[in-house]
Parts: structure tokens; C-alpha cells; sequence
């Protein structure tokens, strides 16, 4: 027996794309991590607003994410991060035509309150429930910002999940190019950063104490540079910055004391080969698929140091480069606008929406 029902338009109601002459407002989520956010988007792809709740001070005596400790925190903040977003919007729900929510990559527990507070949403409301892919979502915060049609491209989603090529034939259609076959980038550097006694989150903090260091100082290991594989691997480089900080063995990295200008030229050159890696492979990619365009959006995309050298080096290969805004590189709801592209085609989902847990969604996770 079939218990889940799809939810569609009402006759003569505001959830039709074409709004019926009337303005169609789309509600998205996003708690795929460690952030709970809402935002409303119209169907010409404003975002009226925009609302994050983040969980930083919650996890920082970790130094990581608790999967169960988000969960909670989700719970808490889901709704009044929703009110907030309508309030800044100057709707209510009443006027939504449809929610969209974020349904995986991403943490199990955080996944199922997103998503339950999503179908708890439409089916009170009556309007569509629109599953979003977080890196599909990633990518077309290029999209937003460019003000344009963007695709087909390369896409690049480097986060501390994720760092993956796709062809992105459009923007909902991703073939895999390549990723990392361990570590994702931002994983990378916050374990730098924990052994260099950063605080949490370690990514920010590690580039901004780079800023004060020397990238030459150590010449750490770039896998698969010079290869035509499009793959990444930053666990060799994690693992040679820990054998600069103390050698082989077991290390309690509290204990030892390290020269701030050595931590800084550390950071530095472990910055430096991530992102010589980043850049390399983006661009190699771009080029042998003949597109002509890379777009590269999550979290990673927000470093001021990888932006730069992708604007460079693609100015001088001719490459079309679009990165996503710095608040849209992090998780957020306003990049679940590429839930139009299912809504303008009335691709809606059922009741029986599932989360997809892990680090890829399975019709990503083989290669074309």
C-alpha cells in the first residue's frame, strides 16, 4: 500500500510556477551539517532573505562536528530560523508556493529534521515539497550570482566534505570527472589547524595565520599534479605536515610547543600545495572537457588565496570562471534556489522523501 501522496498545485492558488499573475515564493532549508537555514526566493530568484543559524560555539570544544549535538541544535532552531526568514521577507506562510529542502549529502540526524520540518510545511500548506542535492545546490549559487545561465560546465564543490569535478550538463544533471579519494580539502585543513593549535573551525583560522608565513618555506606533496587522472588526495600532505610538527609515532599535539613563525610558514605551505592541487585539477578538467567554463562553489571557495590564484590562472587560459559570493560558499538556503529548475517543471516529490546520508549522493559515486 502506497502511504506517501504527491503535494501539487491547488486550483487557482499562488503554487502554479507561472504564479497565476500573482508573485510565487519559494521557501527552502538547508541543514545538511551544522548550520540551520532558511531563505525565501521568488520565482525570478531574488532572495528576499536570507537567515543562518550557525553552531560553531556548540562544537568548538571538539574541534569537529557532533553529529547528534547538530541534530539537537537543529531541532531548536529550525522554525524560529523559518519565522525569521519570512518575517525579513515580509511574507507569511500562507503566500509560499512551495518548500524546498536539502535531502542529503550530508549528516543523517541533521538531514531527517530539515526534511521533517519541510514535509510538515507543504502538507499544512498544501504546496509542492522539493528535494534539493546540496552540491547541485553548491554549484548554482554560481547561477544566482552570475545572474545567468551558467550552464553547462565544470563544476568544482570543495568543503570540508566535499571536493569534487563534475561536468555539469545542467543544473540538475552532474556526470563525475574525479574527487578526492580520501580527505575532502576543508577536512584537510581543519586537521592542520587542530595540530597546529588553531581553534575551531579550523579552515579560517589556518588561512588567516598563512597570511604571516612563507608558502615556500616547506615544499610539501601534490598528488596526482602532473597525472591526467582527475582526482585529489590531501592525506599525504596532512601527513607531512604532522611529520614537520613531531615526527613519526603517537604525539599528544597539546603538549608541544611550536615557534609562531614556523606554525605560520606551516599553514602557509600547506595552503599552498592545497590549493596548487585545487586549481591544477579544476583547471585540467575544464580543458579537456572543452567547456569553456568552471564554476566552483562550498565552503573552501570562500579562501581569499583560492580565489585569486583561480582568477588568474583562468584569466590566462581563457577560461569563463564563476565562484560563488563568500556567504554563499558556506552552507546556506539561498543556493536551494536551484529547486526552480524542478519547480518551474512541476517535479515535485512525495511524502516518502528520503535523507541520503554520507559524502555523495549513489548516482554520483560512479564515474561516466
Amino acid at each position: 500500500m502506497r502511504l506517501a501522496r504527491t503535494i501539487g498545485p491547488r486550483q487557482g492558488s499562488r503554487i502554479a510556477w507561472n504564479g497565476g499573475g500573482m508573485t510565487a515564493y519559494l521557501l527552502a532549508l538547508e541543514s545538511t551539517c551544522d548550520e540551520t537555514a532558511a531563505a525565501v526566493i521568488d520565482a525570478d530568484r531574488r532572495v528576499l532573505s536570507s537567515v543562518i543559524a550557525t553552531q560553531t560555539d556548540l562544537h568548538a570544544k571538539f574541534q569537529g562536528v557532533v553529529p547528534e549535538i547538530a541534530a539537537r541544535a537543529h531541532l531548536e532552531r529550525a522554525l524560529p530560523v523559518v519565522d525569521e526568514a519570512l518575517r525579513n521577507a515580509g511574507i507569511q506562510k500562507r503566500d509560499l508556493a512551495a518548500v524546498a529542502v536539502a535531502n542529503g549529502p550530508g549528516l543523517a540526524g541533521s538531514l531527517l529534521v530539515g526534511v521533517s520540518v519541510a514535509k510538515g510545511l507543504a502538507v499544512g500548506l498544501g504546496v509542492p515539497l522539493i528535494g534539493v542535492d546540496h552540491l547541485h545546490a553548491h554549484i548554482y549559487a554560481c547561477r544566482m550570482a552570475a545572474g545567468r545561465d551558467v550552464f553547462p560546465c565544470v563544476g568544482l564543490v570543495v568543503s570540508g566534505g566535499h571536493t569534487h569535478l563534475y561536468r555539469c550538463n545542467d543544473p540538475l544533471n552532474f556526470v563525475p570527472l574525479g574527487g578526492t579519494i580520501d580527505d575532502a580539502a576543508g577536512e584537510a585543513f581543519d586537521k592542520v589547524a587542530s595540530m597546529l593549535g588553531l581553534p575551531f573551525p579550523g579552515g579560517p583560522a589556518l588561512s588567516k595565520l598563512a597570511e604571516q608565513g612563507n608558502p615556500r618555506a616547506f615544499r610539501f606533496p601534490r598528488s596526482f599534479l602532473h597525472e591526467e587522472r582527475l582526482d585529489f588526495s590531501f592525506s599525504g600532505v596532512k601527513t607531512a605536515v604532522r611529520y614537520q610538527i613531531a615526527g613519526p609515532g603517537h604525539v599528544d599535539f597539546t603538549q608541544l610547543e611550536i615557534p609562531e613563525q614556523r606554525k605560520a610558514d606551516l599553514a602557509a605551505s600547506f595552503e599552498a600545495a592545497v590549493i596548487d592541487c585545487l586549481v591544477a585539477k579544476s583547471v585540467q578538467a575544464t580543458q579537456s572537457s572543452r567547456l569553456g567554463r568552471l564554476c566552483v562553489g562550498g565552503g573552501v571557495a570562500a579562501n581569499r588565496k583560492l580565489r585569486a590564484n583561480l582568477t588568474e590562472t583562468c584569466a590566462v587560459r581563457g577560461i569563463d570562471l564563476v565562484v560563488a559570493p563568500p556567504d554563499w560558499c558556506t552552507d546556506n538556503a539561498a543556493m536551494g534556489a536551484v529547486a526552480i529548475e524542478r519547480w518551474k517543471h512541476g517535479r515535485y516529490d512525495d511524502l516518502d522523501l528520503d535523507v541520503l546520508a554520507g559524502l555523495s549522493r549513489p548516482d554520483v559515486r560512479q564515474r561516466a
